[in-house]
């Protein structure tokens, strides 16, 4: 991508929050916050790939002071625009490297969010990125759906999400490099617009690895933010990782 702020600019940003409405409704924030607070205590939290603030302003209202990074100036300046916008602090930057000043209690990454880390070398980095950051006894939390590769029969590559008369929306999988891409097609007035997301799909076992070799461990793993169990059945997990309070070294 040629836009500083990669994959969402300007016009992205403009109906972000619109688009995704359903991420937006009290029914998803409130469990998501509860939990993160719940994490933070009475320490900071640190969002990777901040936005427009669905999470990170509501954790705010509760008392937890908040620093987010982000790539996209555009997404973080509708989160300004909001109330509260000016009492998040924003670091822009890409979130796999980007440093901040001081330590947190809670690190997080929702919405599948880290599969915007489109290789694998760059998810190892975030989760290293983030063992720096955290303090002992800290946690990263990741919310990220399962890869749906059981939709797929042989020779397919494509699974839809979303038919209708005016927008089309599909997934498409590279089981071999597990590169994916999010494709949407909108019409208006008789016009067609296309656009594609790359992202990198990463297996639970896959992300306990990386925390591994960042020095961190698994803590407990969830369906959901409130708590169901994980099963063979789950379309996404709610994980969470901890950075040992008595072990030196990277991580720890």
């Amino acid at each position: 991508m040629d836009d500083e702020d990669g994959y969402f600019g300007k016009s992205v940003a403009a109906t972000y929050d619109d688009a995704s409405a359903g991420m937006f409704a009290p029914g998803v924030v409130d469990p998501t916050v509860d939990f993160l607070a719940r994490l933070a205590g009475r320490g900071r939290a640190l969002e990777l790939g901040v936005g427009t603030g669905r999470i990170a302003l509501p954790l705010a209202r509760r008392g937890v002071p908040v620093h987010g990074i982000d790539m996209s100036r555009a997404m973080v300046a509708r989160l300004r625009d909001k109330p509260g916008g000016d009492d998040v602090g924003v670091t822009i930057g890409d979130f796999a490297t980007t440093r901040v000043d001081g330590t947190f209690s809670v690190a997080y990454l929702v919405f599948n969010t880290i599969m915007n880390l489109t290789t694998q070398q760059a998810q190892v980095d975030c989760f290293r990125n983030v063992a720096a950051h955290l303090e002992p006894g800290g946690c990263f939390v990741i919310e990220v759906g399962i890869p749906e590769l059981r939709k797929l029969p042989p020779g397919q590559r494509v699974v839809p999400f979303h038919v209708s008369p005016t927008r089309w929306a599909f997934d498409v999988y590279d089981v071999a490099t597990q590169a994916m891409s999010s494709n949407y097609v909108d019409v208006a007035e008789g016009r067609g617009n296309y656009q594609s997301i790359p992202f990198r799909y990463v297996w639970p076992a896959e992300l306990d690895l990386m925390a591994q070799l960042a020095g961190l461990r698994l803590r407990e793993r969830w369906e959901g933010w409130t708590g169901e169990p994980f099963t063979n059945e789950s379309h996404r997990h709610v994980s969470v990782w901890e950075k040992p309070v008595n072990e030196g070294g990277e991580g720890g």
